[in-house]
This record gives C-alpha cells, sequence and structure tokens, in this order.
C-alpha cells in the first residue's frame, strides 16, 4: 500500500527518470551493433564507457594485445538484468594474441563472449570481481609448460559453451579457486563446454577442470558442473578433480579418456548422472558424506567405482600442509543406484593406505561383467551392502553374499547405446531401501515408490538427458 501511494504521488517524476534512463542506455549502445570496434583503442574506450546493458562488438580479425596493456576490465558493474557484454562480431572470429587479453578487476555482471583466446598468460578471474560470464569462446593458449588456461576466483561466475582444446603440457583448462589461500568461489556454474585432446604424458596436473586445490578442501564451493562433454582428456586420470566442498558434478559425459571423476578433496559432494564411457578410470571417492548415484559406467578399463582408503581420517581446519594433501578415509559415502558395465572391475577398494572407509553403504547397483570380477573390497567392516544386482560371467569377487543377487537384469541398448532396463525386468522395482533425496533417474525420469535397481528407472518416456555429443556443447550450442 504504501509504494502505491508513493508512486502515485510522484509518477510524473518516475516516468521522467525511466525515459532519460532509457535514452541514456540506448546512446550508451548506439555503437553497436549498427557499428563495429574495430581496433584495441576503440574497445577500451568503449569499455570505459559502458553502463548496464552496453553491448560492445568487436569485429572479426585478429588483434595482438600488447605486453602491459591489457584489455582492462576496471570497475564496471552490469546489473543482473543487463550486463555489460563485450562480445565477437561471430562466435570464434576475433582472434586475441599477445601476453594477455581481458583483465578483469573490480567488476560485476560482464559477459565475454566469442572470442578466440590464444595468450601467453591465464585468464584469471579475480576474487574481486562477482558474476563474471565467459561464454561461446574458443581457448586454445600457448602450449606452454605449467600454463593454467583459465583461472575462476570470482562468486557466482558462469563458464558456459566453451571449447577447452590443444595442450600437450602440464597444466589445467579451468581452475575454480578463490581469495587467498583456504577459500573458495562460492556458486561458479560450469555448463555445455567441450574439454577435448589434451595429451600431456605425465600422470598428473593435466586435469581439465580442478574445483580447488588441498588447502582450500574444507571451503564449501557450490559449484555446479553439468552437461559438459569430455574427449581424449589424457593429461590427468582426473578429468573432474574435486578439492572442495559442496559442489554437484552431474549429466557430464566423458568418453574415450584417460581421466574420470575423482573426488579427492572435500566433503558433501553430489556425483550424479555422470556418462563414463570407454576410458580408463572411472569414479574415485575420498572424504565424507559424500552421494555418488544414478551414474552409468561402461567399458572402463580399470575400475568403474573405487572407494578410496585413507591416510587421514579427517581433514580439519589449521591442519599441518602435508596432513591436508593426504588422502582422507571415506566417512558416510552412499553409492547407490549406479549402473557398471563391463569394467575390468565394477566396484573396488584400495589396501595401499592403512586408514578403511567408516559408514559407507553400497546399495541397489547393477553391476555386470563378463570377465573379471565385479567387487574387490578389502575393508568390509565400515560398509554396508544390500540391495545389489549382480550379472555375467564376471567372479562376484568378496562382495557379501546378503549383498547382491544374481540374476540377469533384462538390459537392452537404446539408439543412444545406453543399456536401459527391458520390460518385466527384475531391477524393477527392487530396491532395497528409500531414497528420498533421489528425485529422478539417470534419464531424467522420476523416480516413483519403490526404486529400480541400477541407474536406469524403468520408462518409455524418451530421455530428458543422453550421452553428449560434440553437436550438444562448445560455442554453437543452443
Amino acid at each position: 500500500m504504501h509504494r502505491r501511494t508513493f508512486l502515485a504521488a510522484t509518477g510524473l517524476t518516475a516516468t521522467l527518470t525511466a525515459t532519460l534512463t532509457a535514452l541514456t542506455t540506448r546512446a550508451a549502445t548506439a555503437d553497436t551493433p549498427r557499428g563495429l570496434v574495430r581496433s584495441l583503442d576503440e574497445l577500451r574506450d568503449a569499455i570505459a564507457r559502458a553502463v548496464p546493458g552496453t553491448v560492445i562488438t568487436v569485429a572479426d580479425g585478429t588483434y595482438d594485445v600488447p605486453a602491459g596493456a591489457p584489455i582492462a576490465i576496471t570497475g564496471k558493474r552490469g546489473s543482473r538484468g543487463a550486463p555489460i557484454v563485450v562480445r565477437a562480431e561471430s562466435a570464434g572470429g576475433v582472434v586475441l594474441t599477445g601476453e594477455q587479453s581481458f583483465v578483469p578487476t573490480g567488476s560485476s555482471d560482464i559477459t565475454i563472449s566469442g572470442f578466440a583466446f590464444r595468450q601467453r598468460t591465464t585468464l584469471d578471474v579475480p576474487p574481486d570481481c562477482r558474476r563474471i560470464r565467459l561464454s561461446r569462446n574458443d581457448f586454445q593458449l600457448a602450449d606452454l609448460e605449467g600454463l593454467h588456461w583459465v583461472m575462476v576466483r570470482a562468486d557466482e561466475s558462469t563458464v558456459d559453451r566453451n571449447d577447452f582444446h590443444g595442450k600437450s603440457t602440464l597444466g589445467i583448462y579451468l581452475g575454480v579457486e578463490g581469495a587467498g589461500t583456504d577459500q573458495m568461489a562460492r556458486g561458479v556454474h560450469i555448463t555445455r563446454n567441450y574439454f577435448r585432446d589434451h595429451t600431456f604424458p605425465g600422470d598428473n596436473g593435466g586435469e581439465p577442470i580442478r574445483l580447488g586445490v588441498s588447502p582450500r578442501a574444507l571451503s564449501t564451493a557450490g559449484a555446479v558442473v553439468e552437461l559438459n562433454l569430455f574427449e581424449r582428456a589424457n593429461g590427468d586420470p582426473e578429468a573432474i578433480s574435486v578439492k572442495s566442498s559442496g559442489n554437484t558434478i552431474r549429466h557430464n559425459t566423458i568418453r574415450d579418456s584417460f581421466g574420470g571423476i575423482v573426488l579427492r578433496h572435500g566433503n558433501r559432494n553430489r556425483v550424479e548422472g555422470n556418462y563414463l564411457l570407454s576410458g580408463e578410470n572411472g569414479i574415485r571417492i575420498y572424504g565424507d558424506d559424500h552421494l555418488v548415484v544414478n551414474n552409468y559406467v561402461e567399458r572402463i578399463s580399470g575400475a568403474g567405482v573405487v572407494l578410496g582408503s585413507g591416510n587421514v581420517r579427517d581433514h580439519y581446519p589449521g591442519e599441518p600442509a602435508a596432513s591436508r594433501r593426504g588422502n582422507d578415509a571415506p566417512d558416510r559415502v552412499r553409492i547407490a543406484l549406479n549402473t557398471v558395465l563391463d569394467c575390468e572391475a565394477a566396484i573396488i577398494g584400495e589396501s595401499h593406505r592403512t586408514l578403511p572407509p567408516l559408514g559407507c553403504a553400497v546399495t541397489d547397483n547393477l553391476l555386470m561383467a563378463d570377465s573379471g570380477q565385479l567387487v574387490n573390497m578389502p575393508f568390509q567392516d565400515g560398509i554396508t551392502w544390500s540391495g545389489n544386482l549382480h550379472w555375467g560371467q564376471a567372479a562376484d569377487g568378496n562382495a557379501p553374499a546378503a549383498g547382491f543377487t544374481r540374476v540377469d537384469p533384462r538390459l537392452a541398448a537404446g539408439s543412444d547405446g545406453v543399456r536401459r532396463l527391458a520390460p518385466g525386468s527384475p531391477a524393477i522395482n527392487a530396491a532395497s531401501r528409500a531414497y528420498p533425496d533421489v528425485d529422478v533417474d539417470l534419464d531424467g525420469h522420476h523416480r516413483t515408490g519403490r526404486a529400480d535397481v541400477g541407474a536406469d528407472e524403468y520408462s518409455a518416456r524418451r530421455p530428458a538427458y543422453r550421452p553428449l555429443t560434440a553437436a550438444d556443447v562448445g560455442p554453437h550450442a543452443r
């Protein structure tokens, strides 16, 4: 009531203010798209004059950014509904070479879109920024030993529909960190990106995505990594390396890659509905209170799922650096409703560290193979098993007899190659327990009543999610 009264009393003033604001915004954006920025000096000038809603379009071409004179975005603030947009005339049509490109500081609600980055130093999004979006860009920075290509340290940033490719040396494609030495940026969203063709031959240090580092393990990041495609991601055993807490990793596809999904440090992460296909590493787990659910793991030359062991029981604030780098033995981890097919082993543990998992549960997973063994868990006392379904010529291994049933699950391959439950499958409505925090299955279908065993809840409807292809991700994706 008070707001309506105020508006009635000041209607003429409000109308005049809105009109002036609209005219100012139109004037600020008048140079684009009708006109194009055609030099670095023009670009710098356009950025300096930008206000919320400004769209700056850079003409296609190659621009060499001089050392010591980057494209600064300093103290510029768009708004949530009207970001400042700096975009290429066409996706990939503006090539930025030189030492640096864009250097944002003290800015928020900025979108950088459509550029081909070929610079020689890291593109850094610092913690004094907020809501920075990197969208529809092509990243192939200089192939320098140890160079990380993109580092995001600003809260609520978005990295979407980019193509990261062509690195053969030590260094990561995309990192997320935060302020200081032990904090994480919060609320980062990484989606619809294409991570491919990392050929670094070492066994560590070439991750496509790294969410944190060991000193930041206990910081709650709340990142969402979803609908990304990884192909020939061979620079590290960890395609998605999680070293922080409270993240969600869902609906990604990792295909023909050395790397898998690894919860290396941190707690309370959720790994859900991912496809890991024809690679070398599956899902590996350390830390506490994770949920690993609805994943489809097929033809992995190693183990589909590894529930690790530890040389430390729990990480804690202020612990020595050497301890923080250690492996935290899993506590209260749930591995449930996953489908693991034709891997060297389906679910295994580790014995080369002395601290076993505690309070963990392996329940209602569908495990099938015609060679090797399905389960090899050296530490049994800290694990509860129930409702798992085994099939194929592979040995059951040391899975407790009360924890599984050996029966043909009656799978049928769809047009996408994914093997789902056929009508009459004994997996239907056969889960051993309830899952109130798991609403949908691998395909995005609702789990109703008693859940079906494995990642698929039987349905005649079309899947909402399928394994991703190159057409689903990158600069030209929807």
